[in-house]
């Protein structure tokens, strides 16, 4: 049943409107969310599978016709991100358990988080480019009480930077589908696709792919637009952290590629000429960051930076590898920041500083924190047979192929400043003589924070290892995005 594919977005909504009740009771919001995140993640994993064996599921509300109705579409890219999503949001949550603090659990914390996977899943589903900024708004919105929640000074001096960047970004996405709907007289993504082949008018589309360009890259942190993220991202605690880096911009990231894969592909060599050079000087700056700060989250944060450069570098390439590169490393990306969020998160509980400098010698007393730390490490950086490799290595196929050979190299070269980055860490944290250590560290919220962190490693790992399992499912994802009539067909005929 089609509609089956709306439950991953109406589950975390219900639930998040029902924990708006009840929020002096921790147990009873704790058990509900994720309660309501593994009933999500089951049906995420069934529309997966039926979208695999069944092709692209489409709902249109109202029994109106495609495309004049308001369309959810889940394709195999949209089911997988889905997933990883629900999942995602699992782990976080229960690691949340051990540092979140009681106070921000009773003041609207889980509805909080439903309420941005509501909002991502609908992202990653709509098919009508209008839904697409709702759906920004609902997680947007949800955003500005988590980014504030706690009400330190810190926190609150950058939320006015985040909101004020969101709402220019939002505006200036709203009068760019204006402009849009204004030229092909629709707001289906799978109809504009149609539309934009039909009217001839290259120069203006070239000009709306720009400025959707800009409204995306400022909520994907592309350079020049990605100032505010090091210091907003470093603001709200830990878990809220690694929510933010492993889904917000990853969202952003989802519909530069829809839309450059979808419906702006009439004038390849300057809009997609533009994301690779952006790309690059996105993953030179990243590194830039990365290398040059010794605050454990920044390492982290700017390496949220440098993975939109390589995986937008792979969408500009336009060919199947690169798409199905793009796609692997998107999903890794999200799981591996989310993981090396909450290992930093553990690192700082137990030294109380994000300062290198002043760590040092926790391998003598957390040995196995140390060695799934460099797990992840070597993970983020493409170490084979971990999670980063086989995107990295078809994103790269996909350049030479395109004919990028010295980009593709420098894409090559990259893997080693995010490796030297998030070695430091392991190097100064965790070897050498004893450093800082905090004195209000209990075993039993260390355990609660260890537990899940080190299960979303072994998810890590496994995506890694079990490439042979996943790749058919990847494969498809790519062939959607290197062949459009296979969505707006789908779309337009009303699926199969």
């Amino acid at each position: 049943m089609n509609n089956f594919l709306l439950l991953p977005i109406l589950i975390p909504f219900f639930f998040g409107m029902i924990l708006l009740f009840g929020q002096k009771k921790l147990g009873y919001q704790r058990i509900t969310t994720l309660l309501g995140l593994m009933i999500s993640i089951i049906c995420a994993f069934a529309l997966m599978l039926n979208v695999n064996q069944n092709g692209p599921q489409i709902v249109t509300f109202g029994n109106w016709p495609v495309p004049f109705g308001i369309t959810m579409v889940s394709d195999m890219v949209s089911a997988l991100l889905v997933l990883t999503t629900l999942v995602l949001a699992f782990f976080i949550v229960w690691y949340g358990f051990g540092s979140i603090g009681k106070e921000r659990e009773r003041f609207f914390y889980y509805p909080g988080v439903m309420f941005i996977v509501t909002g991502v899943n609908g992202a990653f589903t709509t098919g009508d480019i209008f839904n697409l900024f709702v759906f920004f708004e609902v997680l947007l919105m949800a955003s500005y009480l988590l980014i504030v929640l706690g009400g330190e000074k810190a926190q609150l001096r950058e939320s006015i930077k985040y909101i004020l960047i969101n709402v220019i970004s939002s505006a200036l996405f709203v009068i760019t589908v204006a402009y849009l709907y204004s030229v092909v007289g629709t707001l289906n993504m799978a109809d504009i696709s149609v539309k934009i082949a039909e009217i001839n008018q290259p120069g203006i589309v070239t000009v709306i792919a720009v400025l959707f360009l800009m409204v995306f890259g400022m909520k994907a942190a592309i350079f020049p637009l990605y100032f505010w993220l090091p210091s907003a991202y470093a603001a709200p605690p830990i878990p809220v952290l690694a929510l933010f880096g492993a889904l917000l911009t990853k969202v952003g990231v989802y519909a530069i590629m829809r839309t450059y894969t979808l419906f702006f592909t009439h004038d390849l060599a300057y809009t997609h000429e533009l994301l690779l050079i952006l790309s690059i000087l996105t993953i030179v700056a990243g590194s830039i960051g990365a290398l040059a700060h010794f605050d454990v989250k920044q390492i982290i944060i700017y390496n949220i930076v440098i993975a939109v450069g390589v995986i937008l570098f792979g969408v500009a390439q336009m060919n199947e590898a690169a798409l199905e590169g793009a796609v692997f490393y998107l999903i890794h990306d999200m799981i591996i920041k989310a993981a090396l969020f909450m290992l930093i998160g553990i690192i700082i509980y137990v030294t109380g500083t994000t300062n290198l400098r002043k760590m040092g010698g926790l391998m003598g007393n957390y040995p196995a924190l140390g060695w799934f730390y460099l797990i992840a490490a070597l993970g983020l950086a493409g170490v084979p047979p971990l999670s980063g490799f086989i995107g990295k290595l078809l994103i790269v196929q996909g350049g030479f192929q395109a004919g990028n050979v010295w980009t593709s190299i420098f894409i090559l070269a990259s893997s080693l400043v995010v490796l030297l980055s998030v070695i430091r860490i392991f190097i100064y944290a965790f070897w050498g003589e004893q450093g800082q250590l905090s004195s209000t560290m209990n075993k039993s919220t260390y355990n609660l924070l260890f537990f899940p962190t080190i299960g979303l490693v072994l998810v890590s790992i496994l995506y890694g290892v079990g490439t042979e399992i996943i790749q058919p499912f990847m494969n498809e994802a790519s062939k959607v995005l290197s062949d459009p009539s296979i969505y707006s067909d789908a779309v337009l005929k009303g699926g199969k």
